[in-house]
Parts: structure tokens; sequence; C-alpha cells
């Protein structure tokens, strides 16, 4: 009997220290996220604090030319800009239809047995090194692209793009797909009463229903792709100028940080700054992206 109660009483001594110890543990483990978040603005903040004392804010941002290695220096980061927002824009439309059918059958249509061979398959596309892609894209996508487009250079947005948005697809299709299997199954039965095909009910009564699942997979991926790096550098090219023609040579503003990163830029400079300036303007961005995505997923979030 009093062995019963030692060891009932060491049961509630070890679950009272747990209740007091899980939360600290829990705590301090959120603050990581916090302090990382902190830690990189203030690496960024420094020296693109230090480049605007030597540029204004006014001419990086509406600058049209971009050439801070070589004269006459330049520090307009709209090439950068666009030549990002064009790869995105490529990837993203190659992305999100492969991605919302991919969810769309895996989601209705696929029996169970080929979703868990599919979805693992389409799952790998995510582990696939982003450099792999990237040589992917030179030296298969463009010489396929190349005899097509008879005027396209061998750095290119265009296949640039198309790698970035098969990096991004599984992201998309398995996101989405989450979301879809999260409406109540009830909602498809009522459907098929009423006499609803399985595409109107995909389509008219899931899709609507994931819509804000859906959504913040897309926005997601938009960021993911906008801060894409070896892809782009090693396909893309390193020419910043604003050109909308997919089939030119461009530079993205990740390209350009590894181009100065991996050259002779002395620390100090006004060179080795526009990195800072550079990567923090690509982090407002995704900042932001994060944020409106956050913003669509509570507007549009169905409860049952």
């Amino acid at each position: 009997m009093m062995q019963e109660q030692g060891i009932e009483m060491f049961k509630d001594k070890r679950k009272s220290i747990m209740n007091w110890l899980m939360p600290k543990l829990l705590f301090l483990c959120a603050l990581v996220s916090i302090g990382t978040t902190v830690g990189i603005v203030w690496t960024l903040f420094g020296e693109t604090v230090a480049f605007f004392k030597q540029v204004t804010v006014f001419d990086f941002i509406t600058g049209t030319q971009w050439t801070p290695l070589i004269d006459p220096r330049s520090y307009g980061v709209l090439p950068l800009l666009l030549g990002t927002f064009q790869v995105t824009l490529i990837a993203c439309l190659f992305a999100f239809p492969i991605g919302i059918a991919s969810a769309i059958y895996l989601s209705e249509y696929a029996p169970n047995r080929v979703r868990k061979v599919v979805k693992p398959i389409l799952e790998v596309l995510a582990g696939i090194p982003t450099i792999v892609l990237g040589y992917f894209a030179l030296f298969f996508v463009t010489p396929q692209l190349q005899k097509i487009f008879d005027t396209m250079g061998i750095f290119n947005a265009l296949s640039a793009g198309i790698c970035v948005g098969i990096m991004i697809i599984p992201m998309i299709s398995s996101l989405s797909e989450d979301a879809m299997n999260a409406v109540p199954k009830k909602l498809r039965e009522g459907a098929f009463a009423l006499g609803a095909t399985r595409f109107e009910v995909a389509t008219q009564i899931v899709f609507p229903a994931a819509l804000s699942g859906i959504i913040a997979s897309f926005v997601l991926a938009f960021s993911r792709a906008i801060g894409e790096t070896m892809i782009v550098t090693v396909s893309a090219g390193a020419t910043p100028k604003i050109d909308i023609n997919p089939l030119d040579s461009i530079q993205t503003m990740t390209a350009y940080i590894v181009q100065v990163i991996t050259g002779d830029a002395a620390h100090g400079t006004i060179e080795y700054q526009t990195v800072y300036a550079v990567g923090m303007t690509l982090f407002i961005i995704t900042f932001l992206l994060n944020i409106v995505a956050l913003l669509i997923a509570r507007r549009y979030r169905e409860e049952y």
C-alpha cells in the first residue's frame, strides 16, 4: 500500500514539473522564430542604411539602370525587380494550373491506393536540389525551346520560369489537396444527392469551400518563387535590363546577390552594400506577401 502511494506521489510530482516546464520550453521555441526574424532584419538593416546614405530611396526605387559594378554607375533596382517578377509570373502561370489539377485529382478522383503512390512522387519534386533544376533548365529545357523559338538565347527568362514552376508545383498541389480534404464529406454527399457530377462537385462545391487554403498555397508558392536563387542564377543570365521578352537574358535580385557575394566586392564599399539593399527589398516583398496570405486565409476561411 505504501509503495503504491509512493508511486502515485511520484507520478503527481512528475506531472506538476512537466506542467511547469513545458510552457516555458514551448515559449522558448516560439522565441527562436522571433529572434531569427529580428536577427535577419538587424543583419540587413545596418548596411542598407549605409547604402541609402549615398543613394536616395527615390533613385533606388525609380531608377531604370542597374550598373553598380561598372562605370557609369547607376543604382536603379527596377531592372532587377522586373526580371524577378517576370520569372515568377512565368513560374506561376506554369505551376498553378498543374498544381490545382493535381490537387483536384488526388482529392476527388484518385483511389486511396493511387493517392498513396502519386502524392509522394509529386512531393519528391520538392526535394530536388534547385541547382539540379537550374542545369536541367540550361541543358534540357532551353535546347528544346530553341527548336520552337529561333531567337531564344542560351540564358533566358522562359526556361528559368518553367523550372521554377516545376519547383513550386509540389507546394501548390500538396497544400491545396490538404485544404480540399478538409472539406466535410457531407457537402459532397449532398451535392451528389442533388444530381451533381463529380467534376461539378470538385469545382463548384469543394474548390470554393477550400478557397482560403488554396489562395494561401498560391501566395506562399509565389513568395517561394520570388526568393529562388540557384535556378535563375544558372539559367536566367546576368543582364539587368527592362525587357519583357521572356526569350532574352535577364537578372533577378537573388542572382545579383550571388554575383556580388562570389565576386571581389570589398566589405564596406557601396558595391558590397548594394547586396543588402537588394536583400532588404526582397525581404520586404516576401514579408508583405506572407501577411497577405494570412489575411486572405482569414477572410475566406470556412468553418464547419
